[in-house]
């Protein structure tokens, strides 16, 4: 079962990933370095909202990266979301240094 679900996420990724190719110029959407067929591998297709189920046919959501900038995309994003590379969610602070801090002041007057 898990093999067939890989085997389904490629063939998904080859057709968004064909589709997008097709409709934008081959040059990174951040650092706007240029690519040819020989190394065009190395060009990815970054999914703006970060879901990979939605692929739009007009390619909305899509924007080609090269590798380096689409690590550091899905980096920040892990980043300011909270979220671990897991995908668990980070348990709210429950700590607050500042609740005495009126009382401490009065204190020092």
């Amino acid at each position: 079962m898990v093999a067939e679900a890989q085997r389904n996420q490629t063939q998904r990724e080859q057709g968004y990933r064909e589709r997008a190719l097709k409709i934008y110029p081959w040059i990174c959407g951040r650092c706007a370095r240029e690519f040819t067929r020989d190394n065009l591998q190395q060009l990815t297709v970054h999914h703006r909202n970060h879901n990979h189920d939605d692929n739009p046919p007009d390619g909305s959501n899509w924007e080609l990266l090269c590798l380096y900038c689409h690590d550091n995309e899905h980096a920040r994003y892990l980043d300011s979301t909270g979220l671990a590379a897991g995908g668990d969610a980070p348990k709210a602070a429950s700590h607050q240094p500042f609740a005495d801090l009126k009382s401490l002041l009065k204190g020092r007057g």
